[in-house]
């Protein structure tokens, strides 16, 4: 068995597979995070928090429900803000914040430059509007959503073809006036939970 906070041969390098699948979107989109502040909802383990800070982000907010899942080596990292028992549904970085070692958290928060999203059981169209209140509002801002069509369809198996049309099908309806649909990739490592094909989308957001 692999400890978290040990990377196995198959997570490329990071605490978990997850790390992989945002190494390739970044590289793909060619989206350089060296000194930006960034937030990952849903961290999980931290693959997508492991990535950020490998590639020398400047900041990194871990937000996931769960208590005591993110790797160690993360959780111990100046970089990053663990902020566990959170849902990225309702957690608003702007405030007000009902718990102080929350609120202590934000004491100097400005808004990031880039969201990730990893979320499950959690279809991408909620999920949206709470990555945006993280974003910047004075400069162009990102968010590279990871698309699950078994989640977007309720269908726990896909075929290839299947899960290529609902991610397509969902990557548009995520873009409007405000925001920009880029590019989209399909990961190179695929769901753990049905072994289906999964996407990464490029959503550039204007300034408001």
């Amino acid at each position: 068995m692999t400890s978290e906070s040990t990377p196995s041969e198959s997570s490329g390098g990071f605490v978990s597979r997850a790390g992989a699948k945002l190494e390739a979107a970044l590289t793909a989109f060619n989206i350089d995070v060296a000194g930006l502040a960034c937030a990952d909802l849903g961290c999980s383990t931290g693959g997508f928090t492991d990535c950020l800070i490998q590639r020398q982000a400047a900041r990194v907010y871990a937000v996931d429900t769960a208590y005591g899942e993110l790797a160690w080596k993360l959780r111990q990292h100046p970089n990053v803000i663990t902020l566990e028992r959170q849902n990225a549904l309702h957690l608003d970085p702007n405030g007000p914040h009902h718990r102080p070692k929350t609120a202590k958290l934000f004491d100097d928060f400005q808004g990031v430059h880039l969201v990730t999203i990893d979320l499950g059981w959690t279809k991408l169209n909620k999920a949206l509007p709470a990555a945006l209140q993280w974003l910047r509002h004075d400069q162009p801002t990102t968010i590279i959503p990871l698309i699950k069509p078994h989640y977007e369809s309720g269908q726990h198996q896909l075929s290839d073809a299947e899960a290529q049309r609902i991610s397509h099908d969902v990557a548009e309806t995520l873009a409007n006036d405000q925001i920009q649909l880029k590019d989209l990739i399909p990961s190179p490592v695929r769901g753990g939970k049905g072994n289906n094909l999964e996407f990464l989308a490029h959503l550039a957001i204007n300034p408001s």
